[in-house]
């Protein structure tokens, strides 16, 4: 006959109850259900970094956008204005500039649109 209780298989189920602690129900008691938790968390957190990069990015433009457009002015156009004039200057750090020192990102964006 088999053993199927042994040192190894309680480590690994162990293992497997340790990472699903914290979930809700029977899912960081039962074996299976905490494995298939683990599991399932494990792939929505993959997923979720990428698409924090992306929030953040949505974020970032929007602000620029509300900051921009009290200057009477596109984020498209302010955007392109950048480009053409080689200003290489990120999204998060105008976002920031827009937030934290509203005088001088309305310097920044008249200066960088009447050129």
């Amino acid at each position: 006959m088999r053993a199927t209780s042994g040192p190894n298989t309680r480590r690994r189920r162990k293992r497997w109850l340790k990472k699903a602690e914290g979930t809700w129900g029977i899912n960081h008691v039962s074996y299976r259900n905490a494995k298939q938790t683990v599991m399932q968390s494990a792939k929505y957190a993959y997923r979720d970094r990428k698409n924090k990069k992306r929030d953040f990015r949505k974020l970032w433009i929007a602000r620029i956008n509300a900051a921009v457009r009290k200057e009477d002015y596109t984020y498209s156009a302010f955007m392109a204005k950048l480009k053409q004039q080689n200003i290489q200057i990120n999204r998060k750090m105008l976002s920031e500039m827009a937030i934290h020192n509203p005088e001088e990102f309305k310097k920044f964006v008249n200066s960088v649109m009447l050129k």
